[in-house]
Order: C-alpha cells, then sequence, then structure tokens
C-alpha cells in the first residue's frame, strides 16, 4: 500500500533458528511485539510504533527435502551438496519453503519442476507465511489444498509441526492458534512444464484483467461475505452496487475496476486508507444490512488499540 509509518525494533532472521532466537529476545525485552512478511494484506498506522517487529522476509529459502527422509526430517535441510543424489522431481513431487519466500518465486519453481497445484498463486504478492497464515486463495482453491504439514513457532517460542489435518483452515483463515509460520512442506501432483506455464499464463492474464495489479494496494478488503445472508453477492459486488467505485478520501481510493480493493493514487497516508475502509464498511451495512468483514489487517497505533 506504500502507506504507514516506522518501528523501533525491526528484526530480519535468515532461518527457523535465528527466527526463534529473535522471538525469545523480543518476548525477553517486554515490548509488543509484531511479525512481518511480505506485508502485502497489512495497512499500518502513521507515525512511530514502539514496539517489535519481526519479519521473515530474509527466510527465502525453497528446497526439495532429502531422499529418504520424513517431511519433519526435511524442513531444516536445504544445503546444495545433496542436489546431485536428488531422483527426478517426479518421484517425490514434495516442495519445501520457508515463510519468506515469495508466493510467484515458489510458482516460478513449481513450474521448473514440472508441480502442478499452486499455479493460481501466480500475481500474489505475499510470502508463503502471510499466505498460510490466512489461507490465501481464490476460485482455483486455497493454499492449504496441497500442505502436508507446516512448522509453526508457538507463543511459548518452541517449534511444533502440524499437519493440514489438524489445523483445519477455513476460509481467510489458517487458524494456527496464535503460531508464527516457519516454513511448510508441500506436496503437489507431477505434469508437464508447458501444462503448468500454461496454467499460470491463464491465472496471471485473468487477474490482471479484474485486479488493479499494477496499482499500490493491500489486496481484498474485505472477506466475502456469507452468501446467504448477502443474496450471493461478493464483498466486490455489494460495494459496487451502493455506488462506491472510485470513491476517495485524498489519495485513498476505491478502486474503479474492482470494489474489494482500495489503492494509494500516490500520495495517500494510512489514516485516509483507514478512514475509508471504514466509510465503506459501514456505507455497505447501510444499504444493503450486510457488515463486511476485514481481510486487510490494521496495524493500529497503541492508542488505537
Amino acid at each position: 500500500m506504500r502507506v504507514g509509518g516506522s518501528v523501533r525494533w525491526l528484526l530480519e532472521p535468515t532461518s527457523p533458528d535465528e527466527l526463534r532466537g529473535a522471538y525469545l529476545a523480543a518476548l525477553e525485552s517486554g515490548l509488543p511485539i509484531r511479525f512481518l512478511g511480505g506485508g502485502a494484506n497489512i495497512v499500518a498506522a502513521d507515525g512511530t510504533w514502539n514496539g517489535v517487529v519481526i519479519s521473515s522476509a530474509q527466510m527465502r529459502r525453497i528446497f526439495r527435502p532429502l531422499p529418504g527422509t520424513s517431511d519433519t526430517e526435511g524442513m531444516d535441510a536445504g544445503d546444495a551438496d545433496f542436489r546431485m543424489a536428488m531422483p527426478e522431481p517426479a518421484y517425490d513431487p514434495r516442495l519445501i519453503a520457508w515463510a519468506g519466500c515469495t508466493l510467484p518465486a515458489l510458482v516460478r519453481t513449481t513450474k521448473g519442476l514440472g508441480y502442478s497445484g499452486l499455479e493460481g498463486l501466480m500475481g500474489v504478492p505475499g510470502h508463503v507465511g502471510g499466505g498460510i497464515a490466512m489461507n490465501a486463495g481464490g476460485s482455483w482453491g486455497d493454499i492449504w489444498d496441497h500442505i502436508e504439514f507446516v512448522r509453526l513457532l508457538n507463543p511459548e517460542g518452541e517449534f511444533v509441526d502440524v499437519p493440514r489435518a489438524a489445523a483445519h483452515p477455513t476460509y481467510r483463515n489458517g487458524n494456527l492458534n496464535g503460531g508464527l509460520v516457519v516454513g511448510a512442506v508441500w506436496k503437489l501432483e507431477p505434469a508437464p512444464k508447458l501444462v503448468v506455464e500454461a496454467r499460470i499464463r491463464e491465472y496471471l492474464l485473468h487477474k490482471q484483467k479484474v485486479q488493479p495489479v499494477t496499482q499500490w494496494s493491500a489486496g481484498c478488503v474485505f472477506k466475502n461475505p456469507d452468501p446467504e445472508r448477502s443474496e450471493g453477492r461478493s464483498a466486490g459486488k455489494l460495494v459496487d452496487d451502493v455506488g462506491l467505485k472510485g470513491f476517495a478520501i485524498g489519495d485513498a481510493q476505491v478502486s474503479p475496476l474492482h470494489g474489494n480493493f482500495i489503492v494509494n493514487l500516490g500520495k495517500a497516508s494510512a489514516s485516509q486508507v483507514f478512514e475509508l475502509m471504514d466509510q465503506v464498511q459501514d456505507r455497505v451495512a447501510q444499504a444493503t444490512g450486510v457488515e463486511l468483514e476485514f481481510e486487510v489487517k490494521r496495524w493500529l497505533a497503541q492508542s488505537q488499540q
């Protein structure tokens, strides 16, 4: 979104062990803690936040598990010297990615290996950690659909491996119970590389037609409501029906292309974005009786929490 202020402490670990060390140090400091991935669905308040932000953006590794290892044994691997002994990808179509890996990089890796299942993530600008935490997805499915297990750092600072069957992810909620994503193992479907590439291109072209992908935004602002309450209308359709496409406060504008996006035209402030989000939510509720729930995470100042 390109808005927001600064933070007193920013920690950028490069591995799972460094992440745990950063978290334990932050706990010991007694300061409030927030976790940051790519920031794709976060709007942070203006001003300086007096706390600790731990970013996983430097934890970018993507690799195949070692031959003959279980999923949990493979999570901490990734040394380049084992690759000469790796079998053909189709024999073990698993892939491991740490939390800071970008979703486009993950999709490009699957294309190169000939793995299908994550093509719909192309064009989603977030990171693995945030995508798992919010169960990112679309008409193609959800990010959890092909996950075997996720490694979390729990609130006590311990690593915990959670199989998909035990996580029970729901719509835009990875159901992590306060845990921080360290990484995940996917089991995908072998497919011809040209087929995977064609599917990626199809999803990307569709997204470019219907979403303001070239403008500064934080993705979809609202979760789609229960179809029974909204008469089958999505959040974007409700905003459109109320006539709010193009409505702006300063340089914060409801996208004329898609009603569920707020874009920064260049000089928007976080306070303008927050005010626009609140006004859109209120006007839709007054006109339709449907109170939309925020999908975007709002990092408010201490005085607003």
